[in-house]
């Protein structure tokens, strides 16, 4: 019988060992994110299955950008038990590869402060002693390419299909499919996938869970699906804008707080029915997202997709409906009353923006931040007078815009902690000191004949 892990739930080492010797895994993958959110792993044999429980498999952290130097490299993996399941993709008749997702932790056995996930956890610790859990639902969109005849990724599309087509005009829904029989056999819930609004396009939902749980399931998410994409010769991307001119890809993230086992954005006897924590949530995220924005939003690419006309939020309001706000409220209420922030996108670490975002929003509760009056009309069409008779701002223009607001961020900075914000401030400026001083095919198809 095929193991399919439980959510949530947490194996024994006997559990452990005992599906690794029935379903004959051969290796077992220790995983982790670094600063960008790219999935690293070390491939151990499933021989040293007790060593790897007992976390005692090394990692030089010096060959780790933004991690450690070489005169402190040592460190550790220390795996979650939760997060153990088999790769269905690397899956053979005769054996199996495993994963487990870990934490990094120092010599010493501390965490260390520059993993992500471990940074995470302690944010979602600072909640938990205000008595909040948070829940989060990621809608992370993809593109699929094809590739040219050395296998490299263009950006010619396998469809011309639009917003929920259907075959054949959708030519990526078999691998698409494939994708989601994946993640369900990983322990996903899938609720729902579709083409995107944009030709080669797509979205895969999954039900919501706790911050880490959702922050582990977008770095599983991404890998499956640029590797499913891979073995059935595509590319897949979660670049926030590959193609001028069309959308580009956003991760909306729709948010909860949980205390004492209820919602606590729900207050069936207010306007709305938000309380009024729901309430300072939204006033946190809004004083806040300009400075955090670098996190959610991480590369240059990131800032050619928040332009207007591209369903993508630019402007800083909020609204019941309104999908040109920043931050919504979907009309379900009960335990699904949450608010849905559109700014960030899927190239973010989901480690450090869910932290950031947790850090705003509990900011705003802290210190009872209410937001402007809603925004119902179409904020696009509102002219610049009108959104300054509003008091509606602005999203930063670009990376390096944001990067200033982040920098004088208490707020990014007590998310991300002392050593994570500052290697990320040092790779994001080099980032964009690299773009700033490249000579693009723009430039010499505009410049070079003219001048």
């Amino acid at each position: 019988m095929k193991f399919i892990p439980q959510h949530n739930v947490e194996l024994t080492d006997s559990e452990i060992i005992q599906i690794i010797k029935d379903s004959n895994v051969k290796l077992v993958k220790l995983q982790f994110v670094d600063l960008n959110g790219h999935v690293k792993n070390l491939a151990v044999p499933s021989g040293q299955i007790d060593k790897i429980l007992n976390n005692e498999m090394m990692l030089d952290g010096s060959s780790i950008k933004g991690f450690r130097n070489i005169e402190t490299s040592d460190m550790y993996f220390y795996p979650d038990r939760k997060t153990f399941s088999l790769i269905p993709w690397r899956s053979k008749e005769n054996s199996n590869i495993a994963r487990l997702i870990c934490d990094i932790h120092d010599a010493d056995g501390t965490p260390f402060e520059g993993c992500p996930r471990a940074n995470l956890k302690r944010v979602l610790a600072e909640a938990k002693e205000m008595g909040f859990e948070m829940n989060v639902g990621p809608e992370a969109e993809f593109f699929l390419f094809k590739k040219d005849e050395n296998g490299a990724p263009t950006t010619i599309t396998n469809d011309t299909a639009d917003y929920y087509d259907a075959g054949p005009d959708d030519k990526g829904q078999e691998v698409r499919a494939k994708i989601v029989y994946a993640l369900q056999n990983m322990g996903f819930e899938i609720e729902a996938s579709h083409h995107e609004a944009a030709r080669g396009q797509h979205e895969i939902g999954f039900k919501y869970a706790d911050a880490l749980t959702t922050a582990d399931n977008v770095a599983t998410f991404r890998f499956a699906v640029k590797s499913i994409a891979e073995k059935n010769g595509l590319h897949a991307t979660f670049m926030p804008k590959p193609i001028y001119g069309i959308n580009g890809s956003g991760m909306h993230c729709n948010i909860s707080l949980f205390k004492d086992g209820k919602n606590a954005f729900l207050d069936e006897t207010k306007e709305h029915q938000l309380s009024d924590i729901a309430m300072y949530a939204i006033g946190g995220l809004l004083k806040h997202i300009r400075s955090i924005t670098a996190i959610a939003n991480p590369t240059v690419n990131s800032y050619k997709r928040l332009v207007p006309g591209y369903e993508a939020p630019v402007y800083l309001a909020w609204s019941l409906a309104n999908r040109s706000a920043l931050v919504r409220v979907p009309a379900k209420r009960g335990n699904a009353t949450r608010i849905e922030l559109r700014s960030p996108d899927p190239s973010c670490n989901p480690y450090l923006t869910f932290a950031a975002i947790l850090t705003a929003v509990l900011d705003g509760v802290k210190k009872k931040t209410l937001p402007p009056e809603a925004v119902d009309s179409n904020i696009y069409k509102l002219s610049g007078k009108e959104r300054k008779r509003y008091k509606i701002n602005s999203l930063p223009g670009s990376l390096n815009e944001a990067l200033d607001l982040m920098e004088r961020s208490t707020i990014a900075r007590a998310a991300l902690g002392n050593h994570i914000f500052s290697e990320f401030l040092t790779a994001k400026r080099l980032e964009w000191d690299s773009f700033r001083t490249y000579v693009s095919s723009w430039e010499i198809n505009r410049y070079l004949g003219r001048y």
